[in-house]
């Protein structure tokens, strides 16, 4: 699928303004595009990494992996050390979701810039990709992209002549959903079975083989070349106050044109679903839409005019997640929707911690109780309850997920609950 396809001419491209304009092999075009202006520019001042964190801080990036935390605080978190790294999150495991895979087929060398201006700005002089074992393309462009870059003088020792060394590895995932969250991930490219761990520590302290360590989404780190070749007030021209830039959304499901586009935050839902995706298709009417991937919350008519950034979404009930926007049209049954996404929780929960691994399965034998009808008065309630504990008392984001996508379902949808539990 190509992003943004039928609309691009009302995009905002910030991340993918390259995609499908150059060649993602061609190290020639990329930099004809632009790439590596950034990082040249700095290392041949001689920047002060602190003000790269600075100006990342200035612009107001928050990261696009999910969470929407500001990135240039995250940076400015991590421990001193001799040996620091940065991570690139590529394992996009969430349903629905596939913009970082766009980026890392489209434009690999920005996806590269945006990591070696993180470990500038942190002291780090070594870089992982941890791309899950699935995305053999991107697999391929990406280490295309390492090696073309190194043999140019972008990646290795003395980085274009500078006292700066910065390379970058790329390591395959194994489709765990549960390593998407940092610390797992992180257990996984130890050679370990990918389980989160306790924190604090956090990774900025003790990441990576115990080292200070920054982890970040591959749309987070393709942002920031941008910011840092045309400025912090640059990229805060665009989007809204609090979420400053452009989001990469995938608009699926009952629409007439299912796409990826990237507009500016801020962007109501009406005009992802209507404007890009064409409307609800076959002449049905919109019944709700899951925003984010399973972790994300199912919403119905009454909020198609929010605005699609950080802080609207949460005020209402919300999330933007990976970006993701599954539409329902009126003939879906959210009973089974929700009985799908807890099915996943399920399946990709790794068991680490009892209230994941009890709770996962207890939200789907009642969930079958509700669809069968074999339900008792309270049982709805009851799925709720079960979701709020998880959240409470479970290890990582795995367990704690559930709640936001029941609490939502059943908030706005219960009348579908009830006549099932009937």
């Amino acid at each position: 699928m190509q992003p943004g396809n039928r609309t691009a001419a009302r995009e905002t491209r910030i991340v993918l303004e390259n995609c499908g304009r150059i060649d993602p092999e061609s190290l020639s075009e990329a930099v004809k595009a632009g790439a590596y202006q950034a990082i040249t520019r700095v290392v041949r001042e001689k920047r002060l990494a602190a003000d790269v964190t600075a100006e990342v801080k200035r612009s107001g990036l928050r990261g696009r992996g999910g969470a929407g935390f500001p990135t240039g605080v995250k940076w400015s978190f991590t421990a001193p050390g001799e040996t620091k790294f940065v991570v690139c999150n590529a394992d996009e495991g969430e349903p629905g979701t596939f913009k970082d895979r766009l980026i890392l087929e489209g434009d690999p060398h920005k996806l590269l810039e945006g990591m070696m201006l993180a470990g500038y700005a942190v002291g780090a002089s070594k870089g992982y990709v941890y791309i899950r074992g699935e995305y053999a393309t991107s697999i391929r462009r990406v280490q295309k992209a390492i090696d073309d870059a190194r043999a140019a003088g972008y990646l290795g020792a003395a980085v274009l002549g500078s006292t700066f060394t910065f390379d970058v590895e790329v390591k395959k995932g194994a489709g765990a959903y549960v390593c998407g969250e940092e610390t797992s991930l992180i257990e996984s490219m130890e050679g370990k079975r990918g389980y989160p761990r306790l924190k604090p520590p956090y990774p900025g302290s003790v990441g990576l083989w115990g080292k200070p360590t920054v982890v970040n989404n591959v749309e987070t780190l393709a942002n920031v070349p941008g910011i840092m070749a045309r400025g912090a007030d640059w990229f805060r021209g665009f989007g809204t106050a609090s979420s400053p830039g452009t989001k990469v959304f995938q608009i699926l499901g009952d629409v007439q044109t299912p796409c990826a586009v990237e507009v500016e935050m801020g962007t109501p839902l009406r005009s992802l679903i209507e404007g890009f995706g064409g409307g609800v298709r076959a002449g049905k009417r919109f019944k709700a839409a899951l925003l984010g991937g399973a972790a994300g919350a199912i919403v119905g008519p009454g909020l198609l005019e929010m605005a699609m950034d950080f802080d609207e979404a949460k005020e209402r009930g919300a999330v933007l997640g990976s970006g993701a926007v599954v539409v329902l049209d009126e003939d879906a049954s959210i009973a089974e929707l929700l009985h799908g996404i807890l099915e996943f929780f399920r399946h990709e929960s790794c068991g680490q911690c009892v209230p994941c691994r009890v709770g996962t399965a207890a939200l789907v034998a009642m969930s079958d109780s509700i669809r069968a009808g074999r339900a008792g008065a309270g049982d709805v309630d009851r799925l709720v309850d079960i979701a709020r504990t998880m959240q409470a008392t479970s290890l990582c984001p795995l367990g704690q997920s559930p709640i936001l996508p029941v609490k939502s379902a059943v908030e706005g949808f219960r009348t579908e609950f009830e006549v099932a539990a009937a």
